[in-house]
């Protein structure tokens, strides 16, 4: 977190959409007709993956990676002109949305714009070729942030976009100085004062290969002195062993509890199940769990929330990040719209964002509370429950023996012997 970084971001929903493969047509208007199904689920950014012109050169498959971009001042022309751009822009606006861009700064396409014009503003390798500072990604070619001009080319061009949206989402932001997040940021403030930045910090045990191998590489901690986000990827091995049944459940639950209490405290995550590098969860959950069980879970802990397009009707094809692959809008598992808009209205108007935070379960049920607290209060404020791997159970509880309301369903549900009974439909009590 940024020292100015809201509490509030942490009601936030952010909607991932992949320009290409969103709708049929792949391109800026394809977006605009699904706008307001996507503001009556309760979303609050539209997070566009980088919209930018692609290399050719060392291309993976036929349209390349979006990662791989050839010129950071320019839209990709398969997905319409600037002026296409701005009126998405202006209809997310319009309904009361914001927009979010993909920054991609580690890298750029081994024959963009800057590889021409700049070529010693990159990392070259002991041979004198270009290349990755580690492992070997073939369609990209690494920045050098040695050279002051880079800086200065780079925060120009954050400031330009910055007239068009509402935040950056930094991918591999851990390999980025976060000197130049820090100046980044400020300069863009000068230019639009709300400001959203959310880092993709990497996994943990990336951190430590790459500082391993001398390369610098920033942990979440020290993202948060210029990000107001960080991915969730700090405890992502220990939820996919979980999910693989390769860890206890109150193994995960204290790796997620320990986030708490190691961050500043008005640290936000982003809390998700998938998104555009991970699997669909659709097509990895747990033998006999329920995608709306796992939803609440996601939904209702400390953090922003993040959907990946797709995943509102339970999609278990991930979409191919390199080629047109359109989502199958009829295609899903399950329609979990209606339950998804409970859950973030819930999130948005009565989950705490400050105050006691508490994770616990049943390891052997695998079911699980979370309950919260205002700030100084003793008496519980929300608590969801829920099943993780489709077992039903008592689960016991921080609330007295009593009758209460599941928001969810608004169905009746009993306290009996400090205990909640947690079976077909995930449980929402707010007090």
């Amino acid at each position: 977190m940024a020292l100015d970084t809201s509490y509030d971001l942490r009601r936030s929903v952010i909607y991932c959409v992949y320009v290409r493969n969103f709708s049929q047509e792949g391109t800026f208007a394809g977006v605009i007709p699904q706008l307001d199904r996507l503001k009556a689920l309760g979303v609050d950014y539209i997070w566009l993956l980088p919209i930018h012109p692609l290399g050719v050169e060392k291309r993976k498959g036929k349209l390349g990676s979006p990662y791989a971009i050839q010129d950071y001042r320019a839209v990709n022309p398969e997905y319409g002109t600037l002026a296409d751009f701005e009126e998405l822009c202006q209809a997310i606006h319009e309904r009361g949305m914001k927009v979010m861009i993909d920054v991609v700064y580690n890298h750029t396409s081994p024959d963009s714009v800057l590889v021409k014009t700049h070529p010693e503003w990159f990392y070259y390798k002991p041979d004198g070729k270009r290349g990755n500072r580690v492992g070997e990604w073939t369609d990209i070619v690494d920045l050098d942030y040695q050279d002051r001009a880079l800086w200065d080319y780079q925060i120009e061009s954050l400031k330009y976009w910055a007239h068009y949206v509402d935040g950056y989402r930094c991918d591999v932001a851990s390999m980025v100085p976060v000197d130049f997040w820090r100046e980044a940021r400020k300069a863009v403030a000068q230019v639009k004062e709300d400001f959203v930045w959310l880092a993709e910090s990497v996994h943990a045990e990336f951190v430590k290969a790459l500082r391993q191998e001398g390369v610098d590489a920033a942990s979440d901690s020290q993202l948060y002195e210029a990000f107001d986000l960080t991915y969730d990827y700090d405890i992502w091995t220990a939820y996919e062993r979980y999910v693989r049944g390769e860890i206890p459940l109150d193994w995960y639950l204290e790796r997620l509890s320990l986030q708490d209490m190691i961050y500043p405290d008005n640290y936000v995550k982003l809390r998700n199940l998938e998104n555009h590098d991970q699997p669909r969860f659709a097509s990895v959950m747990p033998e006999g769990a329920s995608l709306r069980h796992w939803l609440t879970f996601s939904l209702m802990q400390r953090g922003a929330s993040l959907i990946y397009n797709g995943q509102e009707i339970g999609a278990s094809h991930l979409p191919n990040l390199f080629d047109r692959d359109p989502i199958d809008w009829q295609g899903g598992q399950e329609d979990l719209s209606d339950c998804l808009s409970r859950l973030i209205n819930i999130k948005k108007s009565a989950l705490p964002v400050r105050g006691a935070y508490d994770l616990s379960g049943d390891r052997d049920l695998d079911l699980v509370q979370i309950a919260y607290k205002h700030p100084g209060s003793q008496d519980l404020a929300l608590l969801a429950a829920v099943s993780l791997k489709g077992k039903s159970g008592k689960l016991a509880v921080e609330l007295p023996d009593g009758d209460y309301v599941n928001a969810l369903t608004s169905s009746p549900v009993t306290v009996k012997e400090g205990k909640l009974t947690v079976a077909a439909d995930p449980i929402v009590i707010i007090l």
